[in-house]
């Protein structure tokens, strides 16, 4: 099978036109026509994931956040993306990122972080059509039984492997509607809020947003947590749609944050 069927089943379930405007998804680096030797899933892509990719065989990357996000004046050994970019071209590796266009996918980022935290009727928080596809940034759905705050941060610290999750004060009714957006999400609280959640979880938010919403229980987990899940997504996404294809879950553990207690 060759890479180009590859980037085609993905963008079959996360078509690039539902990405942000700001972004730069898609193919990032290299051709399209080789045969598929394997490819490896991550959420970034650095210099050690490319050694990985080459360590394991594989010809192909498939990253959720872009390699790329501007536009390149040069390629040298700068800094670590350009050398990344030069690391792959040496190498015959492509990259091919799914970023807000996998998080906005029915099925996408934001349905895996609410399937793990064990959410029933899990929808769109904020629908929209294009083409007459759904598509939207964020989810929401209810826990199977009313928590307590304190049982909702525990869930959700459990859920996440988080090393903490920062919140604003507890509050004090029970928890079942929750809605969540991946990554950087603080944008969509208020959305939450209009649709009834008792809680949002994303994976970073600006100090100025917590003020003013005593109403909803915040819970943020970090970026990288928010969006861990999305590798093992990729690889049932490229199995089921690319019979034969390797597929490899990174081992490599590209987030830059640490928490120290």
């Amino acid at each position: 099978m060759k890479i180009k069927e590859v980037f085609c089943a993905l963008e079959r379930f996360a078509p690039l036109p539902l990405q942000e405007d700001w972004d730069n998804a898609g193919l990032q680096v290299g051709l399209t026509e080789a045969e598929v030797s394997g490819a490896l899933l991550c959420l970034d892509v650095t210099e050690e994931i490319v050694s990985e990719a080459m360590a394991k065989g594989c010809n192909l990357i498939v990253s959720h956040h872009p390699l790329i996000f501007r536009k390149l004046a040069q390629v040298t050994d700068t800094d670590m993306v350009q050398r990344s970019v030069m690391m792959a071209i040496k190498n015959d590796i492509t990259i091919i990122s799914m970023h807000t266009n996998l998080d906005s996918a029915n099925g996408g980022v934001n349905h895996e972080m609410a399937v793990r935290l064990g959410l029933q009727n899990i929808r769109f928080l904020n629908p929209q059509q294009m083409n007459g596809v759904e598509y939207g940034m964020g989810t929401i759905g209810e826990l199977a039984s009313e928590i307590s705050a304190e049982q909702f941060v525990q869930l959700v610290k459990k859920t996440f492997n988080c090393g903490c999750v920062i919140t604003n004060p507890l509050i004090s009714r029970p928890i079942r509607k929750v809605a969540m957006v991946g990554g950087a999400g603080d944008c969509a609280i208020r959305d939450a809020e209009k649709a009834g959640a008792d809680a949002f979880i994303t994976g970073e938010m600006h100090y100025h947003q917590y003020f003013g919403h005593d109403d909803i229980q915040l819970a943020v987990i970090g970026h990288y947590e928010s969006e861990q899940y999305t590798q093992q997504l990729l690889k049932r996404i490229i199995e089921r749609e690319c019979a034969g294809v390797k597929c490899y879950v990174a081992d490599t553990q590209t987030n830059p944050l640490r928490y120290h207690f």
